[in-house]
């Protein structure tokens, strides 16, 4: 019986990929994350053919036009306010004081808050270049391997692991100065008032307005260094180099 079991089931193994595409998929669909990030690696053999100094000055010249282009972009005025993918909304303890405003014509006080909170993120990401610099310049042969035949995200989340607590401690009091200067916390004691009573009740340690724009800063940068690496590996066009058509036509071969 046990055997005879078994040889159903090596048939059913055997025939399911021929005969059923869709259900073999509903199978992929269900292998643990780790698994299919591992069958989905880039082309090893292509990575092998390339000397070390080629794999890793090729990596670190892809990373080091990524983020410059990142950083360049959200810092400028604007980057983030007027991107919908990264700009810092209303914090959700404060959804209710906005909608409150809108519906009694006060739209412009949420408006201003929102714009000063985005005035601080771009004020403080330029200085997360030194950070990303020196993230790539400490790269060894066994990371740039390893971001190479990763994930199309497989430096951004290195970048994160190696510098996000250090440009957190970096960000944190340019967000401070900056949201003052800006007139966020002044924006946000106007947009309470204007909210009326019950705005009155809510404390004002209740939410750390620093905190929120600096992660939400920090949020933004990395999805941005996360696109352009996936744009370098996937798109030939923004290769524009010989070196790094040379390592990443080898690696996506």
């Amino acid at each position: 019986m046990k055997h005879s079991r078994l040889v159903v089931a090596t048939a059913f193994i055997i025939i399911l990929p021929l005969s059923s595409p869709a259900s073999w998929q509903d199978l992929l669909d269900k292998l643990p994350t780790s698994t299919k990030s591992t069958a989905s690696t880039t082309n090893n053999s292509g990575v092998s053919a390339l000397s070390s100094t080629e794999m890793s000055s090729g990596l670190k010249e892809a990373l080091d036009t990524a983020t410059n282009i990142a950083v360049k972009g959200l810092g400028q005025e604007g980057g983030f306010l007027n991107d919908p993918s990264v700009r810092i909304g209303m914090p959700d303890s404060l959804s209710w004081v906005e909608k409150g405003l809108r519906v009694t014509g006060q739209s412009a006080r949420a408006d201003e808050f929102v714009g000063t909170m985005n005035r601080a993120a771009e004020q403080a990401v330029p200085l997360a270049l030194d950070q990303f610099r020196s993230a790539i310049k400490n790269m060894t042969l066994t990371d740039a391997q390893a971001i190479l035949t990763g994930p199309n995200d497989a430096a951004t989340q290195y970048f994160r692991k190696q510098s996000e607590a250090n440009l957190r401690q970096q960000f944190l009091p340019i967000v401070s100065d900056t949201t003052s200067k800006a007139g966020a916390t002044s924006a946000y004691k106007k947009m309470l008032d204007s909210a009326g009573p019950a705005a009155g009740l809510m404390k004002s340690s209740s939410l750390n307005l620093d905190e929120y724009v600096t992660d939400k800063a920090l949020d933004g940068l990395f999805l941005k260094v996360a696109e352009q690496e996936a744009l370098i590996r996937t798109n030939p066009v923004a290769r524009s180099t010989d070196l790094l058509k040379k390592v990443f036509g080898a690696v996506s071969n």
